[in-house]
């Protein structure tokens, strides 16, 4: 080897050795962070859920999110989802046609957790304790709903009284030793008899009960601004959904209904193709003690490609 040659090696060694240890410990514990909502791929994990867990794990992803219904799920939420099936392409949700003990087998083969799930209000107000067996089954923590009934939120009111309940329910799923989540939709942004909804649930709600997960996009298209919503509620979001924006754009109207969030589909982009400061957010968010991140892309066409571009984006930031 020549003399420089070796001086420079020797030279990078030594200032990858002086590095801070929290700073490396940091790198790791960030890269170990980037999870998956499995609503991005969920034609690929009805059709091969094994081989599907097999490819996220090769991808990087080490911790998944789930959605529902599940077997224990009430039966309105069974039957509001085959309702919807037939135009989704798909059935398969919850434990995709296994039983929670294979699926916990599958994710302990290829080393991946399962850390939170999506399931429904009425599953939430009726078989908590089916749920905190799914939760001792898989692993997971974290059991939250996507969107609030959308004639549970027609007015202040009605708000307030879910606020209340969400108290309810963080108590509950705490004696199961879960902990209750809401993932804002894009409605509940906009101002509504002089408040905006989404503060009232997080001022009116406990802190140690009811735990917020925030969707970058989403709360963008809404209007409102992430950055501004983890430097007011810090310790309150403990969840992220990261998906990045094409061009900048809001709903029609008051983002309350399906019709405006399909509208809003073909915006969604791979984390770091879009016009989102991810970068910005991710540190803000870390500081405010959000502790697992999700991708997010909604039934995102070509998964194999998007969902490794998404991670290989994150895990460099």
């Amino acid at each position: 080897m020549k003399r420089r040659t070796f001086l420079e090696k020797t030279a990078t060694i030594t200032s990858a050795s002086l590095l801070p240890l929290n700073f490396i410990k940091d790198q790791l514990k960030r890269m170990k962070k980037i999870g998956i909502q499995l609503f991005s791929l969920p034609k690929l994990l009805e059709t091969d859920f094994r081989n599907s867990v097999q490819m996220l794990a090769q991808m990087g992803y080490k911790e998944l999110e789930f959605y529902g219904p599940f077997p224990f799920s009430a039966d309105v939420a069974k039957a509001s989802w085959n309702a919807i099936t037939p135009s989704l392409g798909f059935s398969g949700s919850g434990y995709f046609g296994h039983t929670a003990k294979e699926v916990k087998s599958i994710l302990n083969e290829y080393k991946v957790k399962a850390v939170a799930t999506h399931t429904d209000l009425e599953t939430l107000q009726t078989r908590m304790g089916q749920l905190g067996e799914a939760a001792d089954a898989l692993g997971f923590k974290y059991a939250g709903i996507a969107a609030i009934p959308e004639d549970k939120r027609q007015n202040l009111d009605a708000y307030k009284r879910m606020a209340d309940e969400f108290n309810k329910i963080g108590t509950q799923a705490k004696k199961v030793g879960l902990k209750f989540s809401y993932h804002n939709h894009g409605y509940g942004l906009q101002e509504m008899e002089g408040q905006i909804p989404l503060n009232l649930l997080l001022d009116r709600t406990d802190p140690d009960l009811v735990f917020f997960e925030m969707d970058i996009y989403w709360t963008t298209a809404g209007g409102a601004d992430p950055l501004a919503y983890l430097d007011a509620y810090p310790k309150r979001y403990h969840l992220m959904h990261l998906k990045d924006m094409k061009e900048k754009v809001t709903f029609a109207g008051n983002g309350g209904t399906p019709d405006q969030w399909i509208a809003l589909f073909p915006y969604m982009t791979t984390a770091g193709d879009g016009i989102l400061d991810i970068k910005a957010i991710i540190e803000k968010a870390e500081k405010a003690c959000v502790k697992h991140f999700f991708v997010e892309q909604d039934m995102v066409a070509s998964p194999e490609i998007a969902l490794k571009r998404s991670f290989d984006y994150l895990e460099k930031i």
